[in-house]
């Protein structure tokens, strides 16, 4: 069955990828990351696996062009656009397509907790930066609580957090639905709900503290402003480092905390059991 699965999941996956390209949530190499995270994920972890991702990006890519208007002002301190490339699909896919190759090495049910963490936290940082920018008030640097910019990496406001919290537990709650429909029972579907909201969070909150802390963070002297993007700013000036490792990027900050997320998830899972 297993590849009639993959088959299944390189079909629905160039589907709803096209989708997300036509509608500029996604650009041709965001496609192409689409497609093969999606068909991993579908192919080998089956209906529930591939459900989720699919609420991953329906919503991420409705909350993206939610007031594009208002976001347009911090868009200049973001290292890419809305359309998600392929390493940005590959950042925030990656480490669940990881555990879908795990589980069908190793079967074993802590696997779809961790997996349930990893889409959390990725779900959680996107509701926290499209609707955290939308804040009217100032956000705080995580590090230290001293107000900065929107858009700011490392910053965060009431909002944002609350955001966060809540695309964390949609994630959980879809899961727990599947728990019970597959006769896990109440108990456990519970447990993995309040699994995904926290760690799901706590990723977001890793996210945050990344951006603040080793992130490589440029800055336009043409503009007078920070920003991610390198080498060129969005005025056309090049941008200078001024902190950070210069490796450490966006996507590297985006995968390496759904790992801390499906970490924490499967941690959870495993000391209720």
């Amino acid at each position: 069955m297993i590849p009639l699965q993959i088959l299944d999941g390189l079909v629905l996956s160039a589907i709803i990828g096209y989708v997300g390209y036509r509608r500029q949530s996604l650009s041709g190499s965001g496609l192409l990351g689409a497609v093969l995270v999606g068909t991993v994920i579908f192919g080998l972890g089956g209906l529930a696996w591939g459900f989720l991702l699919v609420v991953f990006f329906v919503s991420s890519s409705v909350l993206s062009h939610f007031k594009e208007a208002g976001k347009a002002v911090v868009a200049e301190k973001f290292s890419k656009g809305s359309r998600r490339d392929l390493a940005q699909t590959l950042a925030n896919g990656g480490v669940g397509a990881l555990v879908a190759i795990g589980s069908a090495l190793w079967p074993h049910p802590l696997w779809w907790a961790g997996y349930v963490g990893a889409i959390a936290s990725v779900n959680a940082d996107t509701w926290a930066t499209e609707l955290g920018v939308l804040s009217r008030r100032a956000p705080r640097l995580i590090t230290t609580g001293q107000p900065v910019e929107p858009g700011t990496s490392g910053g965060l406001t009431a909002a944002g957090t609350l955001a966060a919290l809540c695309g964390a537990a949609l994630i959980g709650l879809v899961a727990a639905g599947f728990g019970l429909a597959y006769g896990a029972g109440i108990g456990p579907s519970v447990l993995l709900f309040v699994a995904a909201a926290v760690s799901g969070l706590a990723g977001s909150l890793a996210d945050s503290l990344l951006g603040a802390t080793v992130q490589a963070i440029y800055y336009c002297d043409a503009c007078g402003k920070e920003t991610e993007r390198h080498p060129l700013h969005h005025c056309g000036a090049p941008t200078r480092q001024i902190r950070g490792w210069r490796w450490m990027n966006n996507d590297w900050v985006n995968f390496l905390s759904s790992v801390l997320g499906a970490a924490l998830a499967a941690a959870a899972s495993q000391l209720c059991r």
